[in-house]
């Protein structure tokens, strides 16, 4: 389907940023606690308190999230299934998770979103004839970014004939410094090892990409998301209430989102707020990816903006 966004870059070593947003009210995870279905259960149910799983399954397979609610129950379980492991389904009860509510911005249910490698995607809402097109789209963008494994039964017994799974070639010091100083949430240090690296070679497009990606994180570091939310929609000229919610638009991967509050708001500014704003939209640039559709519009809307 056209609506399925295309691959944002190389994905290695990427977080799911709208999990990373700390809300005052956040759930502790109860002991003992789990989703149910087990481990490796291709499908499941999530909550505010198990999203971490979904983030880390994510990474070897991708994840359908469907949110439902009384009345009205998955639809997607037999189908993604039927893909024999190769894609989960996370199953949440939109009337009792707030914070997944709020991080994939559901406006109503049902709704449907994917996450591959801990980054969320937007899918379009189809007839359950269109479905299985869609999924065939988001396994072609999860191969693109290293996301082939799969679940399940006899998905990690090394059965006779099964191909070995590829070996990744190990990420430059400066970048595994950063990506080990994300997972533990220090994103002060994976900016400065990005900037590190990029001290070292200009050229190094992945360390400009991740350093881009871990100052989001450390901006969005202890937000509450309602309260951005509702600054922006009390202060609509104030510069810093709209980077706010656009650094907030951009971690649930809603780019087009982003780019639109930012550009429309450039032309009334002063030449200050004119440079901080284009500053920012280069840095969601790098998040994106330069190839992203999304990214060569809304570049040639700026550049129409400058000049």
């Amino acid at each position: 389907m056209s609506n399925v966004p295309p691959a944002a870059g190389n994905l290695r070593g990427a977080v799911d940023l709208s999990s990373l947003v700390r809300r005052a009210n956040a759930p502790a995870p109860q002991p003992g606690a789990a989703p149910e279905g087990g481990a490796d259960a291709i499908v499941f149910e999530a909550s505010d308190a198990t999203l971490q799983r979904v983030i880390d399954l994510s990474a070897r397979v991708p994840v359908i999230v469907e949110f439902y609610t009384a009345g009205r129950a998955p639809r997607l379980g037999p189908v993604v299934e039927s893909y024999g492991g190769r894609i989960a389904l996370a199953t949440v009860d939109g009337s009792v998770n707030p914070q997944l509510v709020q991080a994939f911005r559901v406006n109503a249910v049902p709704f449907e979103a994917a996450v591959i490698g801990g980054q969320p995607v937007e899918l379009p809402q189809v007839p359950d004839e269109q479905l299985r097109q869609v999924l065939d789209q988001i396994l072609q963008l999860a191969a693109q970014n290293g996301v082939t494994g799969t679940i399940g039964t006899g998905a990690s017994g090394g059965e006779a004939g099964e191909a070995p799974e590829p070996v990744e070639e190990p990420l430059p010091p400066h970048h595994q410094e950063a990506y080990d100083a994300i997972a533990r949430g220090d994103y002060a240090a994976a900016v400065q090892e990005y900037e590190t690296a990029i001290a070292q070679n200009p050229r190094d497009d992945l360390a400009v990409a991740g350093r881009a990606q871990a100052a989001l994180l450390l901006r969005l570091d202890g937000a509450d998301a309602g309260a951005i939310r509702d600054a922006a929609g009390q202060n609509r000229d104030d510069v810093a209430a709209q980077l706010a919610v656009a650094d907030l638009d951009m971690s649930g991967g809603h780019v087009d989102d982003a780019f639109d509050r930012l550009i429309d708001l450039f032309p009334g500014l002063p030449a200050d707020g004119k440079d901080t704003v284009r500053k920012r939209l280069l840095e969601y640039f790098e998040i994106a990816g330069g190839d992203d559709p999304r990214v060569v519009s809304a570049r040639r809307r700026l550049t129409a903006l400058l000049y």
